[in-house]
């Protein structure tokens, strides 16, 4: 799981602003750390605090409910200052400032007015995982704490923010399939790390006794 792109749609805060000198903006955080989310009923992750500490961030572009089919409204190279998307990590994790081209984009004026009146409430990011710790692997519900974040490659403003295991199967069936995945995997990995601890442990005893 650590080498594919995943996705993860949050409730949290994106809004519309005016600037003087830099028109309409938008600003958002679709990363927070240390806030437990349920991952299509399955397990819940947790983005540990400096997750985000050595991520790839060169080169991530803004988009609308991941619609890699249109034209970014937005992109951030080397976050620089001619950049149309400002990436600002922090200690809760990171917040994006989004220059929209509202005069001259028919998408981008329509995003910023859906924000405005409150119509997407929600922003979403397609990343990967470097280090990954799991918990409670034997329950029904275990706990992913992702540690490090590999790369980030793309934000969203999308219409349905939140994962909820009763509408996620029916909007999404790749993401369940993706979550089970992630699970089997991680339980199929812990086994194998146990059975690899036991014949360490067999192989000490025998040492002890003689048996070398």
């Amino acid at each position: 799981m650590k080498n594919e792109l995943i996705r993860r749609n949050y409730d949290f805060e994106i809004r519309a602003e005016k600037d003087e000198k830099r028109g309409n903006i938008i600003v958002g955080r679709p990363i927070v750390y240390d806030s437990k989310t349920d991952i299509a009923g399955m397990f819940a992750e947790i983005i540990e605090r400096g997750a985000l500490k050595k991520a790839d961030l060169e080169d991530v572009r803004f988009l609308v409910n991941h619609d890699q089919s249109k034209i970014p409204l937005a992109r951030s190279r080397k976050n620089t200052k001619n950049s149309t998307m400002k990436l600002s990590v922090d200690n809760d994790g990171m917040e994006i400032e989004v220059q929209l081209d509202t005069e001259n984009n028919s998408e981008a004026r329509n995003l910023y007015s859906a924000i405005e009146r409150g119509d997407i409430t929600g922003m979403s990011f397609l990343f990967g995982i470097e280090d990954e710790e799991w918990e409670d692997l034997d329950s029904d519900y275990p706990t992913r704490h992702v540690k490090a974040i590999s790369t980030v490659v793309e934000v969203s403003a999308v219409t349905f923010p939140a994962y909820k295991d009763t509408s996620i199967t029916a909007r999404d069936k790749s993401a369940v399939e993706t979550a089970r995945l992630a699970v089997e995997t991680a339980r199929s990995e812990e086994v194998d790390t146990t059975s690899e601890k036991l014949e360490l442990e067999k192989l000490k005893i025998k040492y002890l006794l003689g048996g070398f």
